[in-house]
């Protein structure tokens, strides 16, 4: 239904009618672009096809198709902060599910419960603020869990409903457990690997042996994995490199063939059906050996880092890779070729909208975090489909997207502005020299000989620069026999951060970590700003001749398209600019915690709306075709807009904390935190008087 709907939408988005009601609690729609961090996978045991994935960011996805689509299906504790490491199903009741989390940065975690087949949990109370690394389930005795945390090992005999500590309390040894596995035939017999060597129990945690014979000192151990028909087989990965013991780890021996490089082995997983065959998920791409260790060979790319590998039992040829930045990653092929499976799934970061002037139903986010899986994507359809368009970017970061009125694309990244071309991205622009080049010297006396290393008088030159070339062009009246051309200055690229874009007409202006540029003939040459004295802007914004550039503590203004500058005053209870706009009215208004702030008089006084009731303002966009300015909160799921000039407040309830809005057509669509773009299912909004 939802993809019936946006198909609609890409194709007529100008045909979407208002319908003034009131406040419309459906949630936004998620759009894309797809990818992120994916960490682990689970199958419902009667149904390989039927497939759960964790993510970095709190949220359970839900595949029936073996992973080729992927549908949100719950966020665990409704939390953006919980990594999701491992996912057990109790394969008497797939409905029975036990979540084990940790929090990025902090101690913080739990083990969580779901009846219902994940979509409802609760936190299990003797767990709670428990950073759970590791997992494992019995295969002989389902009901036995254990759980591996920054404390120690703890175990539930009764499939994750009360847990105690098996390890020595406060030990010194066994604590930071990264990887847990439990004996197939004898559950007493528990594996567990620290941030310092491996450990081992024959009775239940009554008493613990290290299993370090044959691994270098001080290894982490990442993962640890039995062979379910050979329980004296363990694998054990470390950060020294990946062994094997054929003795029920009474001896490892290291296995050849995966580079130092490449050492910090997250996940290993032996292929159901063929136990020779063990795939290694590592920092630098997927391993898989099929002679039992004895080679193995890179199957991807270095680049990947693999957090999760998934084997499917019925068809052991498909295979799922979960992976930083880079979503899931599908081979039908046992590995030897993989592709982008992510259809559905959104865990991107976006930093940057623009929207095709020519064509309102093509749109563009940039993204953060994400290195080569992110950059810019592009939808021709209003979101309904996205294709990566970063190929140039070197994996930069993309901080501002701008499209100029003839349909120039332009991107603010991490290190310089860049320009979307046919053949992909390309450095915008160059900078001139801090200093005019030297004019030539006087002329020589005739008959006299030049002096070395001063160059004949030239005939006068003016260059014009575009993308760092340059074409040399006579001056009118100059005379016409050739004399050698005076040098050209030296110009640069700019390596400075771009944290802000705005298209004025074919004016663009671009807010820098080295000061305001100005871009001419639609951002193919730029130039600093001479007259502009802030040293590190944050947010640009611009409507004529009136220019407002901001830094966190700062507001500057122009009124005469930049070649003058006043600062203003910050509004008394604002401590730090975090968004701004210029309307059509000329009037200024800027955000930040305490909420929204205008000025109608150049910024000599800042009211605020009676009706606008916002605080943490993340986002403030004057969208000029609805002629109003859209409002979005880091802390509150409501979005806004004050209609021009009678300053009526709208609202939407999208379910969603967004860092900005922006319109396409007469919908509406929203940038979340970490979960990619959102958009209105229909233009529902509740109407409220404000005082001018």
């Amino acid at each position: 239904m939802i993809w019936r709907m946006l198909r609609k939408l890409g194709m007529s988005v100008l045909f979407c009618a208002i319908v003034p009601t009131a406040m419309h609690a459906v949630t936004w729609f998620p759009l894309g672009p797809y990818g992120g961090d994916a960490r682990s996978f689970a199958a419902d045991p009667g149904n390989s096809k039927h497939l759960y994935m964790g993510t970095a960011i709190g949220w359970l996805y839900e595949s029936n198709d073996g992973g080729s689509t992927w549908a949100r299906l719950s966020r665990i504790d409704k939390r953006d902060d919980l990594v999701l490491r491992h996912i057990l199903i109790d394969p008497r009741n797939p409905k029975h599910m036990v979540v084990g989390a940790y929090a990025v940065g902090s101690p913080d975690g739990g083990v969580y419960i779901s009846d219902d087949a994940g979509r409802n949990w609760y936190a299990q109370a003797e767990m709670r603020r428990q950073s759970v690394r590791s997992m494992a389930q019995s295969l002989s005795n389902p009901d036995e869990l254990v759980a591996g945390t920054l404390k120690g090992i703890y175990r539930s005999m009764d499939d994750g409903k009360h847990w105690q500590l098996i390890s020595p309390e406060g030990s010194k040894e066994i604590h930071e457990v990264e990887s847990l596995a439990i004996d197939p035939v004898d559950p007493k017999i528990i594996y567990a690997g620290t941030w310092h060597l491996p450990w081992k129990t024959v009775d239940g945690g009554e008493k613990w042996d290290p299993i370090k014979q044959g691994l270098i000192d001080d290894s982490d151990v990442f993962s640890i994995i039995i062979d379910p028909a050979k329980p004296s087989i363990v694998y054990a990965s470390a950060c020294s490199g990946i062994y094997k013991s054929v003795d029920a780890a009474a001896q490892f021996k290291k296995i050849q063939g995966i580079p130092s490089t490449a050492r910090r082995t997250r996940r290993l997983l032996q292929d159901p059906v063929h136990p020779e065959t063990v795939y290694a998920g590592t920092t630098e791409g997927l391993y898989r050996t099929q002679d039992g260790g004895k080679t193995f060979i890179r199957m991807t790319g270095p680049e990947i880092i693999v957090n999760d590998v998934y084997v499917d039992p019925k068809n052991p040829d498909h295979v799922l890779l979960a992976t930083d930045r880079g979503g899931v990653l599908r081979s039908e092929d046992t590995g030897f070729s993989f592709q982008a499976s992510n259809t559905g799934f959104s865990a991107q970061q976006v930093t940057a909208f623009a929207s095709d002037s020519q064509n309102h139903a093509t749109i563009y986010a940039g993204v953060a975090n994400a290195k080569e899986s992110g950059g810019v994507f592009r939808s021709v359809d209003g979101g309904v489909r996205w294709e990566q368009q970063s190929s140039g970017l070197g994996g930069r970061d993309v901080f501002s997207l701008a499209s100029t009125p003839t349909g120039t694309l332009l991107a603010g990244t991490e290190h310089g502005i860049f320009r979307l071309g046919e053949s992909g991205w390309s450095d915008s622009g160059a900078l001139p020299p801090a200093t005019p080049p030297a004019s030539a010297p006087k002329k020589s006396k005739p008959g006299a000989k030049p002096k070395a290393g001063v160059r004949l008088k030239a005939t006068p030159v003016s260059y014009v620069f575009q993308q760092g070339t340059e074409t040399a062009k006579k001056k009118p009246g100059a005379g016409s026999k050739r004399r050698p051309a005076a040098p050209p200055p030296i110009f640069s690229n700019l390596g400075a951060a771009v944290y802000s874009l705005v298209a004025d007409g074919g004016t663009v202006y671009a807010a820098t970590s080295e000061g305001l540029l100005r871009g001419d003939n639609d951002g193919h040459f730029w130039t600093p700003v001479s007259s502009f004295s802030m040293s590190d802007p944050h947010f640009v914004a611009a409507d004529k001749t009136t220019v407002m550039v901001a830094g966190l503590k700062r507001i500057d203004l122009s009124l005469d398209a930049g070649t003058t500058w006043n600062t203003v005053n910050l509004p008394e209870d604002l401590k730090q600019v975090a968004a701004i706009a210029v309307d059509e009215q000329d009037n200024l208004w800027v955000g930040g915690h305490p909420g929204v702030f205008r000025s109608t008089d150049h910024g000599q006084s800042w009211t605020m709306l009676p009706n606008l009731f916002v605080t943490d303002v993340d986002g403030i966009f004057f969208d000029a075709a609805g002629h109003r300015v859209l409002v979005a909160s880091a802390s509150s799921t409501i979005t806004f807009a004050v209609s021009l000039p009678d300053y009526k407040v709208s609202y939407w309830e999208t379910g969603w904390n967004l860092r900005f809005v922006r319109s396409i057509g007469n919908h509406l669509i929203g940038a979340t935190m970490f979960d990619g773009m959102v958009i209105q299912p229909e233009m529902v909004v509740s109407p409220i008087s404000a005082a001018k």
